[in-house]
């Protein structure tokens, strides 16, 4: 895959400070699908191609995009750039998930795209984009973080579901188990190794598990965990 930088594709929306985190039931695992991201009008089959990621993170999502990035790997229109959507998932999985987007060069952008219509240019960005909760980890091992005004980056409290019914885990009615202080300054040593602030980590332990802090602007750049445009 080849490393490439883009620009303008997205409109501005307002930031929000703290919301109520809606979760879908039993949300869709994480997949990967190639798109197309120029014009199909004029460069047609030659088209540069970006890695869509969407769903949630799960104990197998890393070795999905392994697979994925391995069958992908001799195609020279496949750009190192994934377009990032996901309401959360696994704290470890999205941690393995980062190290393997550090480890092939990725450019993560935090939004929804499709493929434009011939004539129209480059691949259409589409509203709702979100990297919340345990996402954010996979989105810290990008070489290079964008967040557009767009789309949004939320943070709370991580934690783990028991043992039991997983099931009722997926939906949020498992018993949770939170992480001990060993835990937390494993996330903080995580997050200065991909050069994002420890005080990304601390400020997310403040935030109720049931609800979600929005990262807002100057976050971002203070954090060092994205740019706001590109």
């Amino acid at each position: 895959m080849i490393p490439v930088s883009i620009a303008n594709l997205f409109s501005p929306c307002a930031f929000l400070a703290l919301c109520t985190l809606v979760q879908p039931a039993l949300a869709e695992d994480m997949q990967f699908q190639l798109i197309p991201f120029g014009d199909p009008g004029k460069c047609g089959r030659t088209c540069a191609q970006v890695i869509g990621a969407d769903g949630e993170i799960r104990d197998d999502t890393p070795g999905k995009f392994l697979e994925f990035v391995a069958a992908n790997l001799e195609d020279s229109r496949v750009r190192s750039i994934v377009f990032l959507n996901s309401p959360g998932g696994g704290v470890d999985a999205s941690m393995r998930l980062g190290r393997m987007f550090r480890k092939t060069g990725v450019l993560a952008v935090v939004a929804r795209i499709a493929p434009a219509e011939a004539g129209q240019g480059p691949a259409v960005n589409l509203p709702g984009a979100r990297c919340f909760s345990a996402c954010v980890y996979a989105l810290m091992g990008a070489k290079k973080r964008i967040v557009p005004p767009s789309s949004l980056v939320g943070i709370h409290r991580m934690f783990f579901y028991e043992d039991g019914d997983a099931v009722a885990a997926r939906n949020g009615q498992g018993k949770r188990t939170y992480g001990s202080a060993s835990f937390v300054a494993k996330l903080a040593d995580y997050a200065a190794t991909m050069g994002v602030s420890r005080q990304l980590i601390y400020a997310a332990e403040k935030v109720n598990p049931d609800q979600i802090r929005i990262v807002t602007p100057s976050e971002l750049r203070r954090w060092r965990l994205g740019e706001e445009s590109y």
